[in-house]
């Protein structure tokens, strides 16, 4: 009498018994480039006796919640917006841009629904750039019906706490009575 053992990988009893191949020791060394967002979630990850990856709990990962615009959609995406929207003024060289900017991401998920947030480069729309007299970087202007709040321009880099300050306080005093 033949037996045939669970684990025998070319076992044909069955037609729809998959074949399995086992993977070789270098592809699973082989390096992927990952994006943040999936940096964020392998952290989160559990490897299992197989090799197999469990998620650990639940987290909520939004990536790219800040949108990039430029002169042409300014107007659409600032100035005719119901909401009030935090223009982030930054650009690829700027070191303290990049320092904001896991705050200014914090900043447009926190208070979603309340704000919108875009980034608009200084190196590529020039004319928003000397309308608004953006001297510094990085600097964040709130815009309400279409003008810019005033006293809201702040330049340079700012913490997270600070960050809901400013905006808590603009937030505040832009509420219509």
């Amino acid at each position: 009498m033949a037996t045939t053992s669970f684990f025998n990988a070319t076992s044909t009893s069955h037609p729809l018994s998959p074949t399995i191949k086992p993977i070789s020791s270098h592809r699973r060394l082989q390096f992927v480039p990952l994006s943040p967002c999936s940096y964020a979630k392998l952290a989160r990850c559990r490897v299992g006796p197989m090799g197999q990856r469990r998620l650990t709990g639940r987290m909520s990962i939004r990536c790219g919640a800040v949108k990039t615009i430029g002169q042409s959609e300014f107007s659409t995406e600032v100035l005719e917006s119901e909401l009030p929207v935090l223009v982030d003024f930054v650009a690829d060289w700027c070191g303290p841009c990049r320092l904001i900017a896991p705050a200014v991401e914090w900043a447009s998920q926190e208070f979603e629904g309340r704000i919108k947030v875009v980034k608009i480069d200084h190196d590529a729309n020039p004319q928003l750039i000397e309308k608004y007299k953006v001297y510094g970087l990085p600097t964040l202007i709130l815009f309400k019906n279409g003008q810019e709040v005033p006293d809201s321009k702040r330049e340079g880099a700012i913490t997270k706490a600070k960050l809901k300050e400013y905006l808590d306080s603009l937030l505040e005093s832009t509420t219509v009575a």
